[in-house]
């Protein structure tokens, strides 16, 4: 995915902009550009590289930089990153520029037609061809740029979220999305265009968000008139209050906001439950699970699509759903679900999983479950994200914004709302008992101060990190709940760090990959007393009879395992159940560490996007 910003309106837009840019960087940065109009001369500067390198760029070049201006960050799906690839694109005439977040998956064919038509082309971009399929249809139907922009889309197969300038209409930006967010901050006679709300809290909480196949024609002193592409028909805009600040988008003193993220799980995970875990009266309170809960409790199955870690918080899901609620669950990726013709009924339950609600491969799978009758239930973070619009209903995390790209504490809350989800259900369906149902939510309700318990292990972390930084290889183990949570602390450290590493069932570790294990191979075993612990323990047993070094994630007073591991990490005690919560704390710090001392980048690792809103 790219970022996107842009702002019509009486102040300076420059600043706006290059500061936009900076909070949209978690969603690319291998080359950045801006475009700017001061009323006479249209300016256009891109770089390859960070946002900071664009601002040093231009720090010569921009004295008077007008009010309007759009901005771009890139993360490279056509062409490589250099400088001629990086957005703004111009059109031939040197008229029209644009941005561009998505793929044109018919842009050979179109750059062909326009290349027999005379047009030329100085990029590897589909965004380039865009923009001039924009001009040529102005030129040729003599419309204006609104027009050209609408005719334009409905030639084009792909994602795109886009904003289009035309210096000879300089008074007004025309923005467009399908499958791409783009949100329109709402001031007093002036407006803010933007993948997220980031780049615009601070000047004002009034946000619209374009639904896919809308577009929008914002101008200088004028309301905004949104359309749909497809038949061009007028679309009342809805206004809402945004529920972010600008402090939580802000590092608070942490030297990364992977840090501050993992050290925000406590309120995070206190926030996902406050409201609707009333303990004292025993009940679980969501709306979204009580207004449909005869569809839930008559599913023959809930089929739970996500994916990376929110696939990981979906196989967490699954032991909880089946071992509480007694309800069969299937995981699947959704880029896999999405193609392989599955077998969905109206009696099945979907349950989408997003800690942005805009990842395109997820989207892609609710459509074919709502095309197909299945009711839909959407877990996400982001209010007003497109999978929260799309979903038949829904629970949000409340995690509030993460900006790492290495997701933390979306994990954590995912896991926090599906508990709850699996909890009310059980008590609905008779699968558990009052006592534990009592019991579950008590232990629930402690966890955040559990988690800060585990937090205090983070020197002790720091110092294990700093001896195995340069492995080239690392095994994550895992039973059960915790099974999961090896999958996801192996893929953080392989997010952050670039060390490889897999993480399997303990059992399986017979089945192929005892054949790595030698003196320097670090495993990491989560071996905490709920569950199969003695059975971890044997598989322990087997590391060091062949010389491996194991680190093992323990409950606080284990012996055992600690006259067996080289390394020990304490966790609180909890029912296992909840133990994922606590255990894969100890796992983000040991990659964030890891990271940080081969002086990785963790917030923004090479090659990945906080979200994945193209294919």
């Amino acid at each position: 995915m790219c970022g996107i910003v842009g702002y019509i309106g009486p102040r300076e837009a420059y600043p706006i902009i290059i500061e936009g840019l900076k909070r949209l960087e978690y969603r690319g940065y291998d080359s950045a550009g801006i475009a700017l109009f001061d009323g006479k001369d249209l300016k256009v500067c891109k770089t390859k590289g960070k946002v900071v390198d664009l601002e040093n760029k231009l720090l010569n070049e921009i004295s008077n930089s007008g009010s309007i201006g759009i901005g771009h960050t890139r993360w490279a799906t056509h062409g490589v990153p250099n400088d001629v690839n990086s957005h703004p694109h111009h059109s031939n005439s040197g008229n029209l520029v644009i941005i561009h977040n998505g793929i044109i998956e018919n842009y050979d064919s179109l750059k062909k037609e326009l290349s027999s038509r005379g047009y030329t082309f100085k990029s590897d971009t589909d965004t380039e061809v865009l923009v001039n399929l924009i001009e040529d249809v102005k030129s040729k139907e003599n419309v204006k740029l609104g027009k050209a922009v609408q005719i334009a889309l409905n030639q084009v197969i792909g994602a795109y979220a886009i904003a289009v300038f035309d210096k000879t209409q300089p008074n007004e930006i025309i923005i467009a999305r399908l499958g791409s967010p783009l949100a329109i901050g709402v001031g007093k006679d002036e407006f803010f265009i933007a993948s997220d709300a980031s780049p615009f809290i601070e000047y004002t909480k009034n946000a619209i968000y374009l639904e896919d196949e809308e577009m929008a024609i914002i101008r200088l002193n004028k309301d905004i008139k949104v359309r749909k592409i497809k038949d061009d028909s007028l679309v009342d805009p809805y206004v809402q209050e945004l529920q972010i600040n600008l402090e939580q988008i802000e590092k608070g003193g942490f030297k990364h906001f992977m840090l501050k993220e993992i050290y925000e799980q406590p309120k995070a995970i206190n926030d996902t439950y406050r409201g609707r875990l009333l303990r004292e009266d025993a009940i679980i309170k969501m709306s979204g699970v009580e207004d449909n809960m005869k569809k839930f409790l008559a599913a023959d199955r809930i089929i739970i699509v996500a994916c990376g870690t929110s696939w990981h918080a979906g196989l967490v899901a699954e032991y909880i759903f089946e071992d509480l609620a007694r309800i069969p669950v299937e995981v699947e990726y959704a880029s896999e679900f999405r193609y392989r013709n599955p077998i969905i009924t109206e009696k099945d339950v979907i349950i989408a999983i997003s800690q942005s609600g805009e990842t395109a491969d997820t989207l892609a799978a609710i459509k074919l479950a709502k095309s197909k009758g299945a009711f839909v239930f959407g877990v996400c973070n982001v209010v007003g994200s497109s999978i929260a619009r799309e979903t038949d209903a829904g629970a949000y995390t409340h995690a509030g914004p993460e900006i790492g790209v290495a997701s933390t504490k979306a994990f954590t809350t995912q896991i926090t709302v599906l508990t709850l989800i699996a909890l009310r259900l059980a008590r609905a369906k008779g699968t558990i008992s009052s006592s534990d149902f009592r019991h579950h939510l008590l232990e629930l309700e402690m966890i955040p101060k559990k988690v800060e318990k585990a937090l205090e292990s983070d020197a002790h972390i720091k110092k294990i990190a700093d001896i195995y930084k340069d492995s080239r290889n690392c095994l994550y183990l895992g039973r059960g709940y915790n099974f999961p949570v090896a999958l996801e602390g192996a893929l953080k450290l392989k997010e952050i760090s670039y060390i490889h590493a897999e993480g399997y069932p303990a059992a399986e570790m017979k089945h192929g990959p005892i054949a790595l294990i030698d003196e320097n191979m670090p495993i990491v075993v989560i071996a905490t007393k709920k569950g199969h612990y003695e059975k971890v323990v044997s598989n322990i047993q087997e590391i060091k009879a062949r010389k491996g070094k194991i680190i093992g994630i323990v409950t606080e007073g284990d012996v055992d395992v600690r006259e067996l591991a080289d390394h020990v990490i304490e966790v609180p005690e909890t029912l296992e159940a909840l133990s994922p919560l606590l255990t894969t704390i100890p796992l983000q710090l040991l990659s964030y560490h890891i990271a940080v001392s081969l002086g990785k980048n963790v917030d923004q690792p090479r090659n990945l996007a906080k979200s994945v809103t193209v294919e």
